[in-house]
Order: C-alpha cells, then structure tokens, then sequence
C-alpha cells in the first residue's frame, strides 16, 4: 500500500497592505477563513473539477493569527493548482490581502521546522512594531501558537 504524497505550503498572510503595521486587525485569520478563500479561488478559476481534484487532501493544517503564518496541506499532484488559486486570492472576507509563499515541502517534518523559524521571526519583528501595548497574554498565546506547531502530525 502507498501512502499519500502530500505537499505543505507555508504561507504568510499580509493584510490590508496599505494599513499601517500595529493597528487592530480588521479580521481574525483562522483556518476556517483561509481554506473558505482557497476553496472559493479554486472553484472560481479552475471550475468544480479543478475544485473537487484538490479536495482529497486540501487542508490548512495551523493558523497563527498573530503571525500571519499558515501551513497548507494539498496533493502532490494538485499542489501547483492550489499554489496557484491561493496566490490569485484578493480577499479573505472584506479585507484585502496578498499570500506569500514562503517555504513549500514534501514532509510535514520539514514544514514544521520552516514554520517555526518564520513564526519565532514573524514574532520579533511583532514584539517591536507593538513596544510597549504588547500585553503578557499576546505573549502568551503567542507561546501557546509555538507549542501547536510542535505537535503538527499527518
């Protein structure tokens, strides 16, 4: 028996470009909203069969709203059709955003370790944009965020 070869994409949302960094939010990124934008980028330019050949393995594995960092799982065969419906997304919801590529990979193992690395770097760059408004519960779940990462299987 052969098992499925899956391809992960860490991806990293940028909201809103032209919105200053620090400011709130105007959406929550959760894994609800991002696979929503992707299933809808998909059916949208490559149709229901386009849509329902990615569907097997299509997931968005982790999330991390402070980082803007996400992992998607597709088919191996699919992955370049879903690379591509994700980079041709505008919006999640109402809020504009763009999608960067920034590590794509063959083994969860190895996405984790990317991930991570880019979280761990996202949240630097966070802690000084934000100064002193960053609260010990920003922190927190921050920490809580790098501990789900860690426990990411198949």
């Amino acid at each position: 028996m052969v098992g499925f070869r899956n391809r992960y994409l860490v991806m990293e949302v940028f909201l809103d470009p032209s919105k200053d960094l620090g400011k709130e939010d105007p959406i929550i990124i959760s894994q609800f909203n991002v696979l929503k934008a992707i299933k809808d980028s998909i059916l949208l330019n490559f149709g229901e069969c386009g849509l329902s050949a990615s569907l097997g393995s299509l997931q968005v594995k982790y999330v991390n709203p402070i980082t803007k960092v996400c992992i998607i799982r597709a088919a191996r065969e699919e992955h370049q059709k879903v690379w591509s419906s994700i980079t041709m997304i505008k919006s999640i919801g109402n809020c504009p955003v763009i999608f960067n590529l920034m590590d794509l990979s063959g083994s969860i193992k190895a996405c984790k370790a990317a991930a991570l690395k880019h979280d761990e770097a996202k949240f630097e760059q966070y802690k000084q944009v934000m100064g002193d408004r960053l609260t010990p519960d920003i922190s927190q779940q921050m920490h809580n965020f790098l501990a789900k990462i860690q426990l990411l299987e198949h």
